[in-house]
């Protein structure tokens, strides 16, 4: 493996991060856990992994090309990753208590719908692809990755947001308790904003 270590955790509290942003993937999952439970709801959360595999996999392969014909291009996607997450972090803090709205698709029933649903919500969702095209080049050198280093990249961008979206179809009534209050809300928006400024900063340090 030729991935740095810093620069691959660095890469996963990013995906950490930007997974406890509330978002409508989290109302969707809430509200199928609500209706059917744990069952209900785990058929999205994997929906949603496929998308976390496919996404990794174009920005890697498809940008480590654009990287051999151009090769200051790596200098100028670590600013953009920068930026993004400077003004999302920012844009987090300015719009803290702003509700979360869902979209109906993502909640109809059915095992099949939820799984469907979770791969739609994933590769069409403009956050995703900005952060797996425009950001994710910004963490690695991708002029140099292997096989092995593409590997542990889709294996940590599927394994954090997987993780993280069955433990709230597992514990659903907790997680709606907190959603449902505008002041815990603001505070994870607030939290959530400072932490991905945070990390802007570090990626332009580095």
């Amino acid at each position: 493996m030729t991935l740095n270590l810093n620069d691959l955790l660095l890469y996963c509290g990013a995906l950490v991060i930007l997974f406890l942003t509330p978002g409508p993937v989290w109302l969707a999952l809430t509200a199928r856990g609500l209706s059917g439970g744990f069952q209900a709801a785990w058929p999205l959360a994997v929906g949603v992994a496929i998308g976390d595999i496919v996404w990794p996999l174009i920005a890697v392969l498809g940008i480590s090309w654009i990287l051999s014909v151009f090769d200051t291009f790596m200098t100028v996607l670590r600013w953009i990753a920068c930026g993004v997450f400077i003004v999302m972090g920012w844009a987090l803090i300015r719009h803290a208590g702003q509700t979360i709205s869902t979209n109906s698709r993502l909640t109809r029933p059915g095992m099949l719908a939820g799984f469907l649903a979770g791969i739609a919500a994933i590769l069409g969702n403009p956050k995703a692809v900005l952060f797996y095209m425009g950001v994710l080049p910004g963490f690695f050198d991708l002029r140099t990755v292997t096989p092995i280093d593409i590997g542990f990249i889709v294996l940590v961008s599927v394994t954090i947001p997987l993780t993280g979206n069955l433990i709230i179809a597992g514990f659903v009534g907790q997680m709606r308790n907190l959603m449902s209050s505008p002041s815990v809300l603001k505070k994870f928006n607030i939290g959530s904003g400072v932490l991905l400024i945070l990390v802007g900063l570090i990626i332009a340090a580095f």
